[in-house]
C-alpha cells in the first residue's frame, strides 16, 4: 500500500462530546458487485469480522437499489462499473431515498472524474479494489462512525483537486463572513457528524441546520461533504 496514510475524518469528541462515536457494533452491509466471485471473496473476508454481517447482494445497479429498499442496510458497499443501472447512478438513488444509509464505493476506477463523480452522488468512501483488507475493514470503521473515507492513493489529489475549485471563492468569500454558528456547523459536518448530531450538539432544530447548511454552501459556492472537507481543511479545522 505505501506510506501514505488514507484521508480518515471522524468525528470530534472535543468539540461536541454528546455526538461522540459509540462502538462500532454489530452493521448490516449490502454487497452490490456484478463478479460473483468478487462478491463471494468480500463476503468470506467480512464474515471474519463478528461486528459485520452481508444480509445481502446485488449484481447490478437496479438490483441494489430495491434490495436497500427491501432489506435497508447500514451499509452499502457498491462497484460504479455494473449493468442495466451504473453505480453511480445507484448510488445516487440510495442517498437520495435513504440518506442515513452509508455507502462505499469499491472500484477499479482511480481517475478524477470518477471519483468525483462518486463523491458528488454522495458516497461517503472510496476504495479500490486492490486496496488491503485492512484498508476495507478501515474504512468501513470509518464511514459507519460517521466519517469520510478515501483510499490512500487518491485522497491527496481529490482533495487538492477540491481546495483548487474552492480556493477562489475563498479570497472571494473570506472564512470571515460566515458567522460564529456557521462556522461552527462547517467543523461539525467536515468532520462527519449528521444534521441530527449536529442539531443535538448546538441545541438546535434540524431545520435550522439544514438551513445553516444551505447557506454554507451557497456563500463558499460548495456543493458537496467532499467540497466542504477541503474547505475546512484549507482553513486548518482539519488535518489529512
Amino acid at each position: 500500500m505505501g506510506g501514505v496514510v488514507g484521508l480518515r475524518l471522524r468525528p470530534s469528541r472535543s468539540l461536541c462530546r454528546k455526538a461522540g462515536v459509540e462502538g462500532m457494533g454489530t452493521h448490516r452491509i449490502l454487497l452490490a458487485e456484478d463478479h460473483a466471485i468478487l462478491r463471494a471473496g468480500i463476503r468470506a473476508l467480512l464474515a471474519l469480522d463478528p461486528d459485520l454481517e452481508v444480509v445481502g447482494e446485488a449484481e447490478d445497479g437496479l438490483q441494489a437499489v430495491a434490495q436497500v429498499k427491501v432489506l435497508l442496510p447500514d451499509l452499502v458497499l457498491i462497484d460504479l462499473s455494473m449493468p442495466l443501472m451504473n453505480g453511480t447512478e445507484a448510488l445516487r438513488q440510495i442517498k437520495s431515498r435513504y440518506p442515513g444509509i452509508r455507502v462505499i464505493v469499491m472500484t477499479a476506477h482511480n481517475s478524477d472524474e470518477h471519483v468525483r463523480a462518486a463523491l458528488d452522488a454522495g458516497a461517503d468512501g472510496y476504495l479500490l479494489k486492490d486496496d488491503s483488507h485492512e484498508e476495507l475493514l478501515s474504512a468501513i470503521r470509518s464511514v459507519t462512525s460517521g466519517g469520510t473515507y478515501l483510499s490512500p492513493r487518491i485522497c491527496g489529489r481529490v482533495v487538492s483537486g477540491y481546495l483548487g475549485q474552492v480556493a477562489p471563492t475563498s479570497a472571494a468569500v473570506p472564512w470571515d463572513t460566515l458567522t460564529d454558528r456557521e462556522r461552527e456547523v462547517v467543523k461539525l459536518i467536515a468532520e462527519g457528524h449528521k444534521n441530527r448530531e449536529v442539531a443535538d450538539c448546538l441545541f438546535i432544530s434540524i431545520k435550522t441546520v439544514e438551513k445553516h447548511r444551505a447557506n454554507i454552501m451557497r456563500k463558499l459556492d460548495v456543493h458537496s461533504v467532499a467540497g466542504l472537507i477541503a474547505y475546512a481543511i484549507e482553513q486548518g479545522l482539519l488535518k489529512q
